[in-house]
């Protein structure tokens, strides 16, 4: 039913956009779509170790005290929920200083990720860390800030190149040891800006793409990262590392990858904000990829203004990645002037209807959310259905078996012959021989099925590839914005966070990015509340490049709602959780 408050016409939101945004984005429905389908779920989920032995952390750390077991508490921190304008608000005035907040962070990994409730989100510290940020307090001292991100502590995905003392491995035992030639971009463009590389996220191995009973969060380099919220649930995946970290303070800002769901899901689950920018946005050189077409690195932060700073500091043409070519006069270095605390008045934001129905609790959220958007001086069109949702499954599968072999082959030639591995062929020996420490969960039945794919001139790849571009954007995104002219659409992200099980792998229950993801159009989850002490996110999507207008929009119902809660570490829900 359409809300009597809709009407035709371009709406005030659009009228007043710095920039003509064009294109469109959507989401999926409650249905398992195409990656995690395929990789046996919706949303895909979307310190070093040399040795080969798995890890799996799962409930309360048998380090954590019986006080801890109780109460679910860790105690006080500094720098509990701080935001970047006030770590540089700290810094000028003198009261904090790069080096102290990377000590204070670096203590803060020691004692919750890897003792306490040993969340385990972080993979491997930076070495340099305490050197990077005594550099730049000098820098400071000598009136040389170079940007908003200036001596702030940030931790990245362990599929992110750096070229200095820490490994990128993608969670995998096959790439320990791998020395990559140069740093990624988006590890190139932090340094430029200042910001000190903490350290390497855990992450779903491979990025959630090796089997179809995969556990979101277990890798065998890193083990199983924990839930902050409740520590047997799980993290989603694959930026799981990354969304868990920050939701605990171990950081002031994050940085994953999705290629479908895999910002969104765990900003979701860990009650962060994530945003996946539009395919483009950021350079994807130097990143293990799955595919080129969806691929793209995003923020997960604390805030809705954080996601804003970082986005902006990553923008730019890069000659290496192709796609960011189309970035070009679309992009802003500051993304913080769409921060606007009445941007949803005039809104007009469509209802993805075929998305809500998979669990009562998120139901009831989103209802108090769309009510919320009405008050605040949304238009709100309900239903917006994409009438093509279900239909490019398939073929979203079909493009991911090509562009993972024809891609991670060529990552791993970019590493040189010194590399551990040298192909998709070489990987999968490798897990082979080392099954035991690989594989004692789960197979890899989908890089089986990739090395089995011809080149990216076949036929079929072609065929998938216009189709999932032609239902995902032409015929989905594209049309029913047009249609009801939007600004953005809005779904439920996903469910409350599952029972990590490493028996049975992910058991999701219903999600919205696979639209967004497809597409390669930009898509951002804000915190919409809890059901039973469990985050769980909605998500704003548009059209290509609208990344202002969704800040705007997701930065004003943030500012409205107010719904970040810092974890509490709770070992587990028990029998009768409490609403």
């Amino acid at each position: 039913m359409k809300d009597e408050s809709a009407v035709d016409g371009e709406s005030p939101l659009c009228k007043s956009s710095p920039r003509d945004e064009r294109e469109g984005h959507d989401i999926a429905g409650p249905e398992i779509p195409a990656r995690r389908k395929f990789i046996q779920a919706s949303l895909l989920a979307g310190a070093s170790a040399a040795v080969l032995s798995p890890r799996p952390v799962l409930g309360a750390s048998p380090n954590i005290s019986p006080a801890f077991q109780t109460k679910g508490s860790t105690g006080s921190f500094e720098l509990e929920e701080i935001t970047v304008g006030e770590l540089q608000e700290g810094m000028t005035s003198g009261r904090f200083t790069a080096h102290s907040i990377t000590e204070k962070y670096l203590a803060r990994i020691e004692a919750i990720d890897k003792h306490g409730p040993a969340i385990n989100s972080v993979v491997e510290v930076n070495p340099d860390a305490l050197d990077i940020a005594k550099g730049l307090d000098k820098e400071r001292k000598q009136k040389n800030l170079r940007g908003p991100l200036h001596g702030i502590p940030i931790l990245i995905k362990d599929n992110i190149d750096t070229s200095d003392r820490m490994m990128t491995t993608a969670g995998s035992l096959a790439l320990v040891g791998a020395k990559p030639p140069k740093d990624s971009t988006v590890a190139q463009k932090l340094r430029e800006a200042g910001a000190v590389i903490l350290g390497k996220t855990n992450l779903s191995e491979w990025a959630n793409i090796r089997s179809n009973q995969s556990t979101s969060g277990w890798s065998g380099r890193g083990g199983q990262t924990k839930n902050p919220y409740v520590l047997d649930r799980n993290p989603c995946g694959s930026s799981s590392g990354s969304g868990a970290g920050v939701s605990a303070n171990l950081c002031a800002i994050a940085i994953g990858t999705e290629t479908d769901g895999s910002i969104v899901c765990p900003a979701s689950a860990n009650g962060v904000v994530g945003l996946k920018p539009t395919v483009g946005l950021w350079s994807r050189t130097g990143i293990i990829p799955i595919s080129h077409s969806q691929d793209t690195p995003g923020p997960l932060c604390r805030t809705v203004r954080d996601a804003a700073v970082l986005l902006g500091a990553l923008t730019g043409v890069d000659d290496e990645d192709s796609a960011t070519i189309e970035s070009r006069g679309k992009s802003y270095a500051d993304y913080t002037q769409f921060l606007v605390a009445d941007g949803l008045r005039g809104a007009r934001i469509g209802v993805v209807r075929g998305t809500f129905g998979f669990n009562a609790g998120v139901d009831a959220l989103m209802g108090t959310a769309l009510e919320l958007l009405k008050s605040q001086g949304a238009v709100l069109i309900d239903p917006a259905n994409i009438e093509t949702r279900g239909k490019f499954d398939e073929s979203e599968s079909t493009v991911f078996m090509y562009e993972l072999k024809a891609d991670l082959n060529a990552y791993l030639t970019r590493l040189g012959p010194r590399a551990p591995v040298h192909t998709l062929q070489e990987i999968i020996e490798f897990n082979e021989n080392h099954r035991e420490q690989e594989m004692p969960y789960f197979g890899q039945e989908l890089f089986l099925k990739a090395q089995l794919k011809g080149p990216l001139t076949s036929e079929e790849y072609l065929d998938a590839l216009k189709k999932n571009h032609q239902l995902a954007r032409t015929e989905g995104i594209d049309a029913v914005m047009d249609k009801h002219k939007l600004d953005a659409l809005v779904a439920p992200t996903g469910g409350p966070a599952w029972l990590t099980d490493l028996v049975a792998g992910d058991h999701f229950g219903g999600g919205s990015s696979s639209f967004a993801a497809v597409a390669g159009y930009p898509n951002i989850n804000v915190p919409a509340g809890e059901v039973f002490g469990l985050p769980v996110g909605i998500s704003f999507f548009g059209r290509a490049w609208s990344e202002p207008v969704l800040i705007r929009i997701a930065y004003a119902y943030e500012q409205a709602s107010k719904l970040r809660k810092a974890p509490q570490f709770v070992p587990t829900l028990g029998p009768n959780p409490k609403p």
